[in-house]
C-alpha cells in the first residue's frame, strides 16, 4: 500500500548502467516472448532523446529497480545459449519462495490448533514457525504467544518493505481505511479486487469474520507473498502489477475472473495503492488488463463500461493518470499513511500528504468527509478541499495539493501560492529556479523542458 506492496519500478540504476542520460529510457509494448527474471516477465526498455530512439533495445526486471535486488538484463537481440536459458530457468526456480501457498494453509492450519505458548513468529525469518522448526530459528529473533488477532492482521505482524529503490510497502492509516471501506460500502460495491492495498483487505476480512450483516468480499493481489501464510487461494493471489502476472499461472488467473464475476447484484471495484515510483505506463497497461478480465466476465450491456476503479497515487502524476484513463478525474481527499514521515493527515502548506484518489466514478458521488473540512462546489459538482477556492475565470476549483492556488494572467491558469511569473521562461516558476530547459521528458510528470530534479509538480 502507500506506494504499495509491489516492488517500485523505476529506471534510475538503468539509466546510469545503460546510456540512459538526459535522453532518458522509454518503456516499449510488452513482447509476447519477454525472457523472464525471479518476477515474471521483463519489460522492454530502450534509450530515448527527444522522443526518437537511440541505441538497442534491452529486457530488463519489471518489478526491481534496483539491481542489487534484481539484476536481469538481456538485449533485445542477443541470442542466448540453451546452457544459459537452462542457467537461468534453474536460478529463478531457486528464488521462489521455500512453501508454496497451499502448502503454507497446511501449516497455518496447524499453527492454529497449537496452544499459544506455542505460537511462535520468527521475525528475521518472517515466517509462522511450527514447533518442529524451532531450532532452525534458535539464534532469530522471535515473537511468542501469536493471538488469532495477530493472525487476522498480518500487515502489523509482518515487518513493512521500506527499501525505497527496491519496495515501497507504506500501509493505510486507520483514518484512510476506514474511510474507503465506508465509501466503498456506500457506494454499493460488494466485491473489492485491493491490488497492492493489504490493509485494506485485512479490514475487510476482518469486520466479514465479526459482523454477520457484512456482505463485503475482498480478493487480495500482491508481489509480497508473506501474506500467503495468512490467506487462503481464493482471499489472496501471488501478483505483480507491473508486468500483470500470476505467479500461480492459470488457477490463480481463474481464482481472479471467478471474483470480478458479477452475480446477485454483487458490484465489484478495484482498488490499487502502487508504488510511487512505479512507471505509470506498466501500471497502466496491467490495470487495463484486469478491467479486460472484468469485462470478460460481464453480461451483455455493459460491454461500454469500465470496471470501476479507486487508483490511489501522488496529485503531481495527474496529467500522467489522465493520458491512459481518460474517464479518470483526481478527489481531493488526502491519503495518509501509518508508517510515512512525511504523508500524515493533519500538516498543512507544503507538509500535507500529496496522495490522492483518482478514479472513475462520477465525482459528485464521491462525498468527503465535511468534519475534515471538505465541502461541495455546487458549480464543480464535487467535494474539494477548505483550501480549494473556485477560481472564476477557470471555472474551477483548481487546487491540487491543498493550499490556495492564485490565477496568473499571462500563463491563463491558476498556479501554486509559492509561483511567479517569469519573463525569462514565459512561465510561472519558483522565484529561485534556475531559467534553462533540457530536451529530455521529466522522469516525474513526462513533460519536455525540465528534469525530475526541477519538477514543479514537486514544489
Amino acid at each position: 500500500e502507500g506506494g504499495g506492496n509491489m516492488a517500485s519500478s523505476g529506471t534510475s540504476d538503468l539509466e546510469g548502467l545503460y546510456g540512459g542520460g538526459a535522453g532518458g529510457l522509454a518503456l516499449l509494448d510488452a513482447a509476447p516472448s519477454a525472457p523472464s527474471c525471479p518476477h515474471g516477465p521483463a519489460l522492454l526498455f530502450v534509450k530515448n532523446s527527444q522522443g526518437k530512439e537511440e541505441g538497442r533495445r534491452f529486457y530488463a526486471c519489471s518489478a526491481c529497480r534496483d539491481r542489487k535486488d534484481c539484476n536481469f538484463f538481456q538485449w533485445e537481440d542477443e541470442k542466448v545459449s540453451k546452457a544459459r536459458l537452462a542457467a537461468r530457468e534453474e536460478y529463478n526456480r531457486n528464488r521462489q519462495p521455500s512453501f508454496t501457498h497451499r502448502q503454507n494453509m497446511e501449516r497455518y492450519k496447524n499453527f492454529v490448533l497449537l496452544p499459544l505458548s506455542k505460537r511462535r513468529f520468527c521475525q528475521e525469518c518472517q515466517q509462522l514457525l511450527l514447533p518442529a522448526e524451532w531450532e532452525k530459528h534458535l539464534d532469530h529473533q522471535f515473537l511468542c504467544g501469536i493471538s488469532t488477532a495477530q493472525l487476522k492482521s498480518p500487515s502489523q505482524l509482518l515487518y513493512p518493505l521500506e527499501n525505497k529503490k527496491t519496495n515501497a510497502q507504506y500501509l493505510f492509516a486507520d483514518r484512510s481505511c476506514q474511510f474507503l471501506l465506508d465509501l466503498i460500502t456506500d457506494l454499493g460495491f460488494r466485491r473489492v479486487l485491493s491490488v497492492g492495498t493489504p490493509r485494506l483487505h485485512e479490514m475487510i476480512q476482518s469486520k466479514a469474520s465479526q459482523e454477520e450483516d457484512f456482505r463485503v468480499r475482498s480478493l487480495l493481489l500482491d508481489i509480497d507473498f508473506r501474506y500467503s501464510q495468512f490467506y487462503t487461494e481464493d482471499e489472496f493471489c501471488h501478483y505483480n502489477m507491473f508486468n500483470h502476472y500470476f505467479f500461480g499461472g492459470e488457477a490463480a488467473r481463474e481464482t481472479c475472473r471467478r471474483f470480478l464475476y458479477q452475480d446477485n447484484g454483487e458490484r465489484v471495484i478495484m482498488v490499487t495503492d502502487p508504488p510511487f515510483g512505479g512507471l505509470v505506463e506498466a501500471l497502466a497497461s496491467s490495470f487495463k488488463k484486469l478491467m479486460a478480465m472484468w469485462k470478460e466476465t460481464e453480461k451483455e450491456g455493459h460491454n461500454n463500461q469500465e470496471m470501476p476503479m479507486f487508483w490511489i497515487f501522488p496529485y503531481f502524476f495527474e496529467s500522467r493518470i489522465i493520458e491512459f484513463f481518460p474517464s479518470f478525474n483526481m478527489m481531493d481527499y488526502q491519503v495518509d499513511y501509518d508508517n510515512h514521515a512525511l504523508y500524515k493527515h493533519g500538516k498543512t502548506g507544503r507538509r500535507q500528504s500529496p496522495v490522492r484518489i483518482f478514479t472513475n466514478i462520477t465525482p459528485s458521488m464521491i462525498v468527503l468527509p465535511v468534519e475534515e473540512g471538505y465541502r461541495f462546489c455546487t458549480i464543480c459538482q464535487r467535494y474539494v478541499s477548505s483550501g480549494n477556492q473556485h477560481c472564476e475565470i477557470c471555472n474551477s476549483c483548481t487546487s491540487k495539493d491543498g493550499r490556495r492556488w492564485k490565477h496568473c494572467v499571462l500563463c491563463k491558469k491558476c498556479v501554486k501560492p509559492s509561483w511567479f511569473h517569469c519573463n525569462s521562461c514565459n512561465c510561472c516558476a519558483l522565484l529561485n529556479h534556475t531559467c534553462e530547459k533540457t530536451d529530455a521528458g521529466c522522469f516525474v510528470c513526462g513533460k519536455a523542458g525540465h528534469k525530475r530534479s526541477t519538477c514543479p509538480s514537486l514544489s
